[in-house]
């Protein structure tokens, strides 16, 4: 039988969220897997329920919400639909720019829930290395920008409204520069239609600009200091929004692999699946290593929250770990389920495409463990260190 999930704790999530989730979103996640079609009736109600306009600022309408409540959202969606809850998510991630940079229209628009944005970091030229852009803003007269570049992965192409674009700086010294893009730009390509593994309705697709011709006033923040922005605004929230992703879809992979060795017997012998000593103990190894992923989840939530020297260390960690905890609980799943799980109808197979993608996503559990030995011996993040 399909899997239902259940409503999350009281007080995590907001009933009107809740109810799109299960009214709306849950009802269309298998349809949404199996066509790769993007999840539109799903963020539509969503953004009706306050979802985009979750992070944004009061002044301009929204919520003022902070990442607890994001992540418990993006974490609840993903127990559901993976691809809904990482369009989510990567508009959450482009809003804490565009709110803090981005002008008053859009920053209204995305508060009442009127525009969906997303990030274009990666690029083909030097891939997961999103804080290396290969694409140029040169000065196209005294007040436009000429932008060239080629993005590899894009979540939302060609559905969002906007892209929060980086590229080498303009004029200035510096690693990156960020830049607001409307979706309409003329010289903007989304190039094919995403037919991926996992996450298969997220719109994942890679975007070329030619000649993309935006003005100076696009620019989110100051010329050059792109990436201090990045580090600043999107990297916590992206990594602890993909530690929440991962870690919502392990728990659903944990609940139907509880229900499939309740409910699957074993006649000759009169009794369940869960009656084996070696199914029991395999099933708490994986229970016991995602609520210690949780736990470090909601300890770096609290340190961002505090000040707390080791803030930047739990979040770089808290992706990394969460990710291969999800990537090994969808592994132990299928082996614990066995053939059942192959069958679509169990849900774990949907669930065990999904709950691979976050490794990989950059930065990668092998970008972040450099990352987190570099912070642990006070080494600098990027560069060489010496």
């Amino acid at each position: 039988m399909p899997h239902t999930a259940e409503a999350p704790p009281t007080g995590l999530v907001p009933a009107p969220w809740d109810a799109v989730v299960r009214e709306v979103v849950q009802p269309l996640a298998e349809e949404v897997d199996r066509t790769g079609c993007f999840p539109r009736t799903g963020v539509l109600a969503l953004a009706e329920a306050g979802v985009l306009g979750l992070l944004s600022s009061p002044a301009h309408g929204g919520t003022g919400g902070d990442l607890r409540q994001a992540a418990a959202v993006v974490g609840r969606l993903a127990g559901v639909c993976g691809s809904t809850a990482m369009v989510v998510l990567m508009h959450y991630a482009a809003v804490t720019v565009i709110d803090a940079h981005g002008d008053d229209e859009v920053r209204r628009a995305i508060a009442t829930g009127r525009h969906l944005s997303t990030l274009a970091f990666s690029e083909r030229g030097s891939r997961s290395h999103f804080w290396a852009p290969v694409g140029t803003a040169v000065p196209d007269g005294p007040d436009a920008v000429r932008l060239d570049a080629r993005k590899s992965w894009v979540t939302s192409a060609g559905e969002a409204d906007s892209y929060v674009w980086s590229s080498r700086p303009l004029e200035a010294a510096g690693d990156m520069s960020l830049w607001l893009l409307p979706a309409d730009s003329t010289g903007l390509d989304v190039r094919g239609a995403y037919d991926g593994f996992g996450l298969r309705g997220n719109a994942s697709s890679p975007i070329t600009a030619d000649g993309v011709r935006v003005p100076r006033r696009a620019a989110l923040g100051p010329d050059g200091e792109g990436l201090s922005i990045a580090l600043a605004l999107v990297l916590p929230c992206f990594l602890t929004l993909s530690a929440a992703f991962s870690l919502g879809v392990a728990d659903t992979l944990l609940e139907l692999t509880a229900r499939h060795l309740r409910e699957t017997r074993l006649e000759h012998l009169d009794e369940s699946l869960a009656h084996q000593p070696v199914a029991r103990r395999e099933y708490a190894a994986l229970r016991l290593r995602a609520d210690a992923a949780r736990a470090l989840l909601d300890d770096a939530l609290d340190a961002m929250e505090s000040g707390r020297a080791d803030a930047t260390l739990r979040v770089l960690q808290v992706k990394a770990l969460a990710a291969e905890t999800a990537a090994d609980t969808a592994d132990g799943a299928m082996r614990l389920c066995g053939g059942s799980a192959f069958r679509r109808e169990l849900g774990v197979e949907r669930h065990f495409r999904d709950a691979l993608a976050a490794r990989v996503m950059a930065p990668t559990t092998e970008a972040l463990y450099d990352f987190c030995g570099r912070a642990g011996l006070g080494l600098p993040l990027f560069g060489e260190a010496k």
